[in-house]
């Protein structure tokens, strides 16, 4: 696991990802609690989220009815984060549904912004992602720290949590682009 330090030293490589046109790496469902799936393609419903996923049969934030919030349907994490924290030999996957090289700061990707990948379209949503205590069991306190640091709060290090808009299939090297 690598010390604050060292993350802390590579904030800047984390920060350069690409703005844009960034190919999904690696998708992901969660079957259920610590179950992770890796297909070649997901498909995503403005309905049921990521189809397979566990969120479909309740998420950790619910809306008033109980039902899953589709605010935090799908999530990206940006590669270069998982790569450098999130790839040990025994931890277990975050279960993000994307693993992308992009940047999702808030200047990248404010709340609203419409993304393409593959056939389907996401909207970065208004609920942030700065990691809990799983984030420190799997991966370490130094992570964790990292990635919540009130500092670093805008640039959404621990990537962004989106909704579908428009129902479609993702497949692992299609491009995630910003919709105009």
């Amino acid at each position: 696991m690598k010390s604050l330090d060292a993350l802390n030293q590579q904030l800047d490589f984390f920060l350069s990802a690409p703005k844009d046109h960034a190919e999904v790496a690696q998708v992901c469902i969660r079957p259920e609690s610590l179950a992770r799936e890796f297909p070649a393609s997901i498909e995503l419903s403005v309905e049921r989220g990521a189809i397979g996923d566990k969120w479909e049969f309740g998420a950790w934030m619910s809306l008033p009815d109980g039902s899953p919030d589709p605010e935090v349907q799908i999530s990206i994490l940006p590669k270069r984060i998982y790569d450098e924290i999130c790839v040990l030999d025994d931890a277990l996957h975050p279960g993000d549904t994307i693993i992308a090289d992009i940047d999702t700061s808030a200047q990248n990707l404010p709340i609203g912004t419409q993304l393409k990948v593959g056939t389907a379209i996401i909207e970065v949503g208004s609920v942030p992602n700065y990691g809990c205590a799983k984030w420190a069991q799997r991966y370490g306190d130094d992570a964790l720290r990292f990635i919540s640091k009130q500092a670093y709060h805008p640039h959404h290090l621990r990537g962004v949590l989106c909704k579908v808009v428009q129902d479609g299939v993702i497949h692992i090297g299609d491009t995630i682009r910003k919709c105009d």
